[in-house]
C-alpha cells in the first residue's frame, strides 16, 4: 500500500564479512563490494576492511522497504561468498582481533590518521533509518521531540552481546564502544537549527570531527540528504526485524513533525538523564528494568515499549500499520531479540563458532538465492 502523504523512508544497513568455518573476520570489503555493483546491487566501504553497507531505494511502505532490504541482503551474500566469506548481521564481532586494517579510500586513511585506535578498532555495525523531513529546521525540532525514545529502540535492537569470544555483560556492546567517539550517544537539545550548526562548526574547526558527515549522535539531521536520521540501532538480525524499527522510526518522526507543527514544546529532559537511560538500555536489552528518561522512573522493558507503541499509534494509524507493528513488537518481547538470541545460543552450544553460523543463517532469513 502506498502512501504517498506520509514521509519516505530508507535505511542502510551495515554487515560484516567473516570466515564461513572460524567465523573471524575477512579483509575484503573492496573485492566484495565490486562484485556486488556487478551483480547490480552498489555497496559502500565502511571503516573496517570487513565491512560493508547496504543503502535502500526511498520507499513509501513497509512491503517495499522489505523487498529491497531482502535484495540487497541477498546480494551482499551472494557477493560475499564468490570471495569465500559469509555476510553477518551483529552489531559486533563475535571473534576477532582487536585491531583491523581501514578500507582503502582517503577518508578511511584520514580518520586513522586522526583518530588512531579509535579508528582501528571500530567493526561495529549499526542499521540508520532516514524519514524525508524537508525543512531543516523542523529536522532539528523533530530530534528535540524524538531523542527520549532513543533508549527504547536500543533496547530493541540490542543485537550485539558477544564481543572477541566472550559475552560483554552487554545488550548491545556496539553502543559502548561507539561512545568513544567524541560526538556520539545521544544528542543535546538544540534550541536552533543556528544553534546546531555552530556546535558542529566548532567542532570541526577544533578537531574532533574531520567534517559534518562525523556527526555521529543517535538521531540528527542527515548531513547530505534532506531527512532526519536515527542511529541508535545495531545491525537486526533479520529484515523483518529491520523494517519494524523502520517503520517505528517512520511513526516517530512523524509524531514529532505533528508536535511541532502543534507548536508544541519538547520534553525537558536532561542530556545525563538521557545519557543513563542510554546506557542502562545497552546494558539490559529487553531484559530487566530500565529508566523511563520523562519520569526518571526505572521501569520494565515491556512497558517502556508499550509506551512507545501509544506515543505513535496515531502516526501508526496513518501509515495502516499499527496491528502489524504491534504484533510484531509482542513477538519480540516473548521471543526475544538479537542479544538474548545470542546469548542463548552461546548457553547452548558455548562456541562463537556455532553462533556465527547460525546467525549468518537468520542473516539471510526469507532472503532467495540468486539463480546459479
Amino acid at each position: 500500500m502506498s502512501h504517498p502523504t506520509c514521509p519516505s523512508v530508507g535505511v542502510e544497513e551495515e554487515f560484516l564479512l567473516v570466515d564461513p568455518e572460524t567465523g573471524l573476520p575477512q579483509m575484503r570489503n573492496s573485492a566484495v563490494v565490486s562484485t556486488a555493483t556487478e551483480l547490480g546491487v552498489p555497496l559502500q566501504l565502511e571503516l573496517s576492511q570487513c565491512q560493508v553497507e547496504t543503502n535502500s531505494p526511498v520507499c513509501w511502505d513497509s512491503g517495499g522497504l522489505r523487498t529491497h532490504l531482502l535484495e540487497a541482503r541477498t546480494i551482499a551474500a551472494t557477493a560475499a561468498a564468490r570471495h569465500g566469506s559469509r555476510l553477518l548481521a551483529t552489531g559486533t564481532l563475535p571473534a576477532g582481533p582487536a585491531r583491523m586494517p581501514v578500507s582503502d579510500c582517503d577518508r578511511y586513511h584520514a580518520m586513522a590518521r586522526r583518530f588512531g585506535t579509535l579508528a582501528l578498532e571500530q567493526g561495529i555495525c549499526g542499521c540508520h533509518v532516514h524519514v524525508d523531513v524537508p525543512d531543516r529546521e523542523t529536522r532539528v525540532q523533530v530530534c528535540n521531540h524524538a531523542r527520549p525514545w532513543l533508549p527504547t529502540l536500543l533496547a530493541l535492537s540490542a543485537n550485539s552481546p558477544l564481543h572477541r569470544g566472550v559475552d560483554s555483560g552487554f545488550a548491545s556492546w556496539r553502543t559502548i564502544l561507539w561512545s568513544r567517539w567524541p560526538v556520539s550517544g545521544p544528542p543535546p537539545f538544540f534550541d536552533s537549527a543556528d544553534a546546531y550548526d555552530n556546535l558542529v562548526a566548532m567542532l570541526v574547526d577544533c578537531d574532533c570531527l574531520l567534517d559534518e558527515r562525523m556527526v555521529y549522535w543517535d538521531i540528527r539531521p542527515s548531513s547530505h540528504l534532506p531527512t532526519v536520521e536515527v542511529r541508535v540501532s545495531d545491525v537486526m538480525p533479520t529484515v523483518d526485524q529491520t523494517v519494524l524499527i523502520a517503520t517505528l522510526v517512520r511513526a516517530l518522526v512523524m509524531t514529532a513533525v505533528s508536535a511541532v507543527d502543534r507548536g508544541d514544546h519538547p520534553p525537558d529532559i536532561g542530556l545525563e538523564t538521557l545519557r543513563i537511560a542510554n546506557w542502562m538500555a545497552a546494558r539490559d536489552g529487553l531484559s530487566g528494568q530500565g529508566l523511563d528518561p520523562r519520569t526518571s522512573e526505572s521501569v520494565p522493558c515491556a512497558r517502556r515499549v508499550e509506551l512507545l507503541l501509544d506515543h505513535v499509534r496515531d502516526a501508526l494509524d496513518e501509515l495502516g500499520e499499527f496491528r502489524r507493528v504491534e504484533a510484531a513488537l509482542k513477538r519480540e518481547l516473548a521471543q526475544g531479540n538479537g542479544a538474548i538470541w545470542q546469548r542463548n545460543t552461546f548457553a547452548n552450544s558455548h562456541s562463537i563458532g556455532e553462533v556465527v553460523r547460525s546467525a549468518t543463517q537468520r542473516t539471510l532469513e526469507n532472503c532467495q538465492p540468486l539463480p546459479a
